[in-house]
């Protein structure tokens, strides 16, 4: 029987110079996918890489050796010894992976409880893998069971009400060091969504002088528009570092965009005014040796969780909600993990029959010359509907000896009797309607 396994390393367990190690870009993520697919042990596959996570979920028959595919493959991919990060790694089997991601995907092991991006990029990583070929039957249930429980904790809880954003507090941690930010400047560095947030909650605390640049400068130039900002290109940033009070970086770059000798000669040229750096980026973009610096205010993701906890204080009596919605829909989801082992019992025996009544309908057909095709017609009709007659009692007993713990002996008792062989034993993903129907009925 196959089992949902996970393996993952987050802001709870590694720090974010381990993370940005193993964070994944829209590009890599696909040959990352191919790759893990292509393991042995690996049967469906699934990466989420986000600023404070990266997770692989997997479905697998051998549990075992598909964890150490996994964790094989991630030193590989990303050319890591494994004895430098498997202390940062956790693992988890069958309920408790299935808990977990249902926790991630309401944001509820969120370093912000009840922000509403981990959602969307639950749902993007989904999307890509199954865009690509590498989720089945067992992932997709479980991701759209993901899916489905998130937003029913959003809806149920209000868990996502007035949260505190890491946008939010970048500018809390600017008063802190500007008394006055109405007469600032800020640089954006990437135009995704958090950095986006950055640049609307600075605006709001009263800064009008907002440069912004992208990798893509069509990107800049959009956001720009919006926000009534300066566009730069991306080499120009150094440039005009010397200009601003405040730079916010978030983009997906692979390599450190401001280095210490950039954050040096803008010192110099400023006359040592400070300069308020907040790097949301992983892999990160500022390079922590510019923290040196005399001057330099430089805070990453991780800099900010003791101050993000504070928003956990009043959210706690709705997470305890959230958690009663997802112990529930876990449950539902592990009962139908469960009764898999029993389907391919089922479509076998559904196959035998069928392979049986075709044979015995094309013998008296054969004999019957005179018949027209609508009398065909009723007669295929009634040796299905005599099929379906005889199958009923056995698929409900059998869907419920599926619960039990010690259900396998029955099933194999079922197959004995039917003469299933082991061809018919295992899913393919033809059967997922047929499975779902079963599972419905």
């Amino acid at each position: 029987m196959n089992q949902i396994v996970l393996v993952g390393l987050s802001y709870r367990t590694s720090p974010i110079e381990v993370r940005e190690k193993f964070a994944f870009t829209a590009e890599s993520l696909v040959l990352g996918l191919n790759s893990l697919g292509k393991r042995e042990f690996v049967e469906e596959c699934l990466i989420i890489s986000t600023c404070n996570r990266v997770e692989i979920y997997a479905s697998a028959e051998n549990v075992e050796q598909c964890l150490d595919e996994i964790h094989s493959f991630l030193s590989e991919f990303h050319k890591v010894p494994l004895e430098s990060f498997s202390d940062h790694m956790y693992k988890l089997v069958g309920s408790n992976a299935v808990k977990h991601l249902f926790r991630v995907a309401s944001s509820i092991d969120s370093m912000v409880m009840g922000e509403p991006q981990i959602l969307g990029q639950v749902k993007d990583a989904y999307q890509v893998a199954h865009q690509n070929g590498s989720t089945g039957l067992i992932l997709n249930r479980l991701f759209t069971s993901a899916l489905f429980v998130a937003k029913r904790v959003r809806s149920e809880t209000q868990i996502g009400s007035n949260a505190v954003s890491v946008s939010y507090v970048a500018v809390e941690l600017a008063k802190r060091i500007f008394d006055d930010l109405n007469k600032r400047t800020v640089m954006l560095v990437g135009t995704g969504e958090m950095a986006e947030l950055s640049a609307k909650h600075f605006i709001n605390a009263g800064i009008e002088n907002i440069y912004v640049t992208s990798r893509n400068y069509q990107n800049a130039l959009d956001l720009c528009n919006e926000l009534k900002g300066q566009p730069i290109k991306l080499e120009e940033v150094c440039y005009y570092l010397k200009e601003v009070d405040i730079v916010v970086t978030a983009t997906g770059s692979s390599e450190f965009i401001i280095k210490p000798h950039h954050a040096k000669e803008a010192l110099k040229l400023r006359n040592n005014e400070p300069i308020f750096m907040i790097d949301i980026a992983v892999p990160r973009d500022i390079d922590p040796r510019v923290e040196e610096l005399s001057d330099i205010y430089l805070y990453d993701i991780d800099d900010l969780r003791g101050i993000l906890d504070e928003n956990l204080k009043g959210r706690k009596e709705k997470a305890l909600v959230a958690e009663k919605i997802i112990q529930k829909v876990e449950q539902n989801f592990s009962k139908w993990l469960g009764s898999l082992k029993v389907v391919p019992t089922i479509i076998g025996i559904r196959k035998h029959l069928e392979e049986i009544k075709n044979l015995e309908l094309s013998k008296a057909i054969g004999k019957l010359e005179s018949l027209s095709e609508e009398d065909k017609r009723v007669i295929e009709q009634l040796a299905s509907g005599i099929i379906g007659k005889v199958l009923h009692k056995p698929i409900t007993i059998l869907k419920n000896e599926s619960l039990k713990a010690d259900s396998m002996n029955f099933i194999n008792a079922v197959n004995m009797l039917f003469g299933i062989s082991e061809e018919f034993r295992f899913l393919d993903e033809n059967d997922e309607a047929d499975i779902e129907d079963w599972y419905k009925g």
